[in-house]
């Protein structure tokens, strides 16, 4: 059982801290349950939120020394510096080996605490020019919708913060069990960390239409050749003009979309299947399980028979 714990400061947003709570504090039926979930204050007892109600809180910062994920769901007002007692606390939960994440304002508290000097980083783009003013040894990325260090991850405001959520599961219990979850919030299963925080506005010329039938149409046939070029026959456009789609709706290219749902296949492949590696390469849209290892290791760090080992078990 994976422990996590919110460390909430008043005001505190009920939205942020609901996208972690829903994420890993829910039981579901016919999902097994793999994580525990707290919240915690510095000082126990009501805590203020933003919505104009107090809620009880009856832990306090000790609760770090047992988590192994601790959420720092928003932090308003953004000016206010964390007391020695948080930073400590903070500091201490990551020295031993704890996952610190924040969504949202959050990030202004693992700042403060130096765990992310000299890292990628974002927050909400409305707050990107203060903590970069406030914080120049964190390398922002205001653009996207989360950055995951393994031991340290932020996210983008409010929605990405369910985004950064399922991507800490599918990286915990793997890409099965993280559709289950996805599946029974109603959410998308994954959006990639490096997609776009808000889309521009697209000018008529070059969008007339959401992406989405297009989308379905494609991972309906990811073991076909299928490639950016098949996309802009189907979509009945250049490949100019769906590139600039892409970019307008998802913040990637259609070819990064396309290896991104493939790698995500494999991956379900891999966790539900015995099939050997040529076969998942296959069916995936992969052609061989050379160009599978290539990818998986570019993609997640590990080799296929890694991935399955590991991620095995059964939601």
């Amino acid at each position: 059982m994976h422990h996590v714990v919110a460390l909430v400061h008043a005001p505190q947003s009920t939205f942020e801290l609901a996208c972690a709570a829903e994420v890993f504090g829910i039981e579901r039926r016919g999902i097994e349950k793999r994580y525990s979930f707290g919240v915690c204050a510095e000082h126990p007892g009501p805590v203020a939120t933003r919505a104009g109600y107090d809620m009880l809180v009856t832990d306090g910062l000790d609760a770090l020394e047992r988590a192994d994920t601790v959420v720092v769901p928003g932090w308003q007002p953004t000016a206010e510096a964390p007391s020695p007692a948080v930073l400590r606390a903070l500091r201490g939960a990551h020295e031993r080996g704890a996952r610190v994440v924040s969504i949202c304002s959050g990030a202004f508290v693992l700042a403060h605490a130096g765990l992310l000097d000299g890292r990628r980083a974002t927050t909400h783009w409305a707050l990107a020019d203060e903590l970069a003013a406030r914080f120049p040894a964190v390398r922002l990325d205001p653009d996207v919708l989360y950055v995951d260090h393994g031991d340290v991850a932020t996210s983008a405001g409010a929605g990405a913060g369910i985004d950064l959520c399922l991507h800490l599961v599918r990286t915990d219990q793997g890409a099965r069990y993280a559709a289950h979850v996805a599946r029974n919030m109603v959410m998308p299963p994954h959006r990639e960390g490096g997609q776009l925080q808000y889309a521009a506005p697209p000018h008529p010329a070059q969008f007339d239409g959401s992406l989405a039938p297009l989308l379905a149409w494609a991972s309906e046939r990811l073991a076909e050749p299928v490639g950016v070029e098949e996309l802009a026959a189907h979509a009945g456009v250049s490949v100019r003009t769906l590139a600039r789609r892409f970019a307008d709706q998802l913040g990637v290219s259609p070819g990064q979309w396309l290896l991104s749902q493939r790698v995500g296949a494999a991956r379900e492949l891999l966790e539900s299947t015995d099939l050997p590696l040529d076969a998942v390469a296959r069916r995936a849209g992969l052609s061989s399980a050379t160009n599978l290892r290539r990818r998986f290791l570019r993609a997640l760090g590990t080799t296929p028979g890694g991935y399955r080992r590991a991620f095995r078990a059964t939601p």
